[in-house]
């Protein structure tokens, strides 16, 4: 089983920045394929941006060049720098583990942005 606890998410005006972390619990966290989803009212929870246990990434195309995926096997931690909010990027972000053909959710952290 693995638990994952995310932070810091909260309102924000267009163009600002947030940064999203996501810490999971596990030994075996470096083997774990990481993702951010969000979902926004009334629509699917689609994939922001994922990392490989090998460090490889990926990003949907509405956040590439703004959002960046990392993670920090150490701290057993991955992060979402959010820069150039934009109002479209409102949603409750979760995070995702995937691990032994398994897939863990956070509980989510709403990001409004508005002005």
């Amino acid at each position: 089983q693995v638990q994952l606890v995310e932070s810091g998410g909260g309102d924000v005006q267009p163009g600002g920045s947030l940064r999203l972390s996501c810490a999971a619990s596990g030994s075996s966290f470096r083997h774990y394929t990481m993702s951010w989803y969000r979902q926004a009212p009334g629509k699917q929870r689609e994939l922001v941006a994922l990392v490989t246990s090998a460090g490889s990434t990926k990003y949907v195309d509405s956040v590439t060049g703004r959002f960046t995926i990392s993670r920090t096997n150490a701290k057993n931690t991955v992060y979402l720098q959010m820069n150039g909010l934009k109002p479209e990027d409102t949603a409750v972000y979760y995070c995702s583990a995937y691990y032994n053909a398994l897939a863990y959710w956070g509980q989510g952290t709403q990001v409004t942005v508005s002005s």
